[in-house]
């Protein structure tokens, strides 16, 4: 299997697909989600299907549903939703749902040559869109120790970052990174708790700098409430707690800093209305047959009609 969406039925009944809506899948991965929002369109509707990696494009095409009129892929980051969406011929306040499950796919872990796990050898890559950007091994061998501490800390919450970075700039010193059994040597020599643990925070880490992750989350949240309509839904499931929290802040405030907006009477502006009071988690069900889905939440807002 390509991948095993995560919280797929929940996701797709609380954007409340309906015939002849327009719908974002901004993340198409396998293509899970992306199928059964097209079985609730009936082939009535649009649905344009997001994904920045030639890998996901090539799956998109090979799927049952690439003939389906509703359906539309676009090879493209979705940082970039308002831009490639008006190419389309949408307008903004145009769209009756936008789905995200930020997490990785399993097809990119389980793809060796990618660099995404510890569990594989391979150049140390780790990027979504291939064709541009650097790598993960660029960042190890020219980032300097604070901003390779802010990532370990921030993104992978490592607990001893500045002793792992600083450890980054010795092994380099004597052979540049290259390989992912680089970075796992780094890390057997530089263990804090339980291995495998720490090698996925640091890998972890390593992915979201390297993706720019949380930027291009902070960018698709803006343009998502843009292209909203009135009473259409954002549904996102989340993966990491920096994630939550943005969109968390984002739906409460308006913003990813959660702060509170006042208009011109001093009353509090409240973009969106709470579908999720709290996060939805994966049943024990799910858990049983996808363990890669443990730390996933699933939150969802509705688009305030503005006054």
């Amino acid at each position: 299997m390509y991948h095993a969406s995560v919280l797929l039925h929940e996701s797709v009944d609380y954007l409340g697909v309906t015939p002849g809506g327009v719908y974002v899948d901004a993340t198409f991965g396998g293509g899970g989600h992306t199928r059964l929002i097209l079985e609730k369109l009936a082939g009535k509707g649009r649905l344009f299907a997001f994904d920045q990696d030639m890998d996901a494009q090539e799956n998109a095409a090979a799927q049952e549903f690439a003939g389906d009129p509703a359906f539309a892929f676009v090879h493209s980051n979705f940082r970039f939703l308002k831009r490639q969406l008006r190419a389309e011929g949408l307008r903004a306040g145009s769209v009756q749902g936008i789905l995200a499950d930020l997490g990785v796919s399993s097809h990119q872990l389980d793809t060796a040559d990618r660099g995404f796990s510890y569990r594989f050898q391979a150049d140390l890559d780790m990027r979504m869109n291939q064709q541009e950007g650097a790598t993960a091994a660029d960042i190890l061998n020219t980032y300097n120790v604070g901003e390779l501490q802010r990532v370990f800390s921030e993104l992978g919450e490592v607990r001893n970052s500045k002793t792992l970075a600083q450890a980054v700039l010795r092994f380099r010193e004597q052979k540049p990174f290259q390989s992912t059994g680089d970075l796992v040597e780094l890390c057997g020599n530089n263990l804090m708790g339980e291995r495998m643990r720490y090698l996925s925070q640091v890998f972890q880490a390593l992915r979201m700098e390297v993706n720019d992750e949380l930027g291009a989350l902070h960018d698709f949240l803006k343009d998502a409430y843009e292209m909203l309509a009135p009473g259409g839904r954002l549904a996102i499931i989340t993966f990491h707690s920096l994630e939550d929290r943005m969109v968390k802040n984002f739906i409460k405030a308006g913003n990813i800093e959660g702060v509170q907006q006042k208009d011109f009477y001093g009353n509090i502006t409240r973009p969106w209305e709470l579908v999720t009071k709290k996060p939805v988690e994966p049943s024990e069900e799910e858990l049983k047959i996808n363990n890669r889905a443990r730390s996933s939440k699933l939150r969802v807002a509705e688009k305030r009609s503005e006054k």
